[in-house]
């Protein structure tokens, strides 16, 4: 019984390694799969907004990288383009 809970907890062990190693090589490094998580885990939820929704507000940064603002604050007369990815 005791060898048994021994290999079982070797190969959850294990798992969580090569789990850990395959998000390493996909999010860049460890330090960013560490920081993906952490910050992904809290906030993974399926939405409920349907096109013609009004954005939530939330706080991003501007373009210069070091300024940040809320959606509600650039919504008005002109639309709002945000765009979650990379052009590269």
């Amino acid at each position: 019984m005791n060898k048994a809970f021994m290999w079982i907890g070797i190969s959850v062990g294990a798992l969580l390694v090569i789990a850990f190693i395959a998000l390493s090589v996909m999010a860049g490094g460890p330090k960013d799969a560490v920081y993906m998580v952490r910050y992904a885990l809290p906030h993974m939820h399926r939405g409920n907004l349907k096109v013609g929704d009004a954005a939530p507000d939330a706080r991003v940064f501007a373009l210069s990288g070091t300024e940040t603002f809320h959606i509600r604050e650039r919504t008005g007369a002109k639309p709002l383009v945000i765009v979650f990815g990379s052009f590269t």
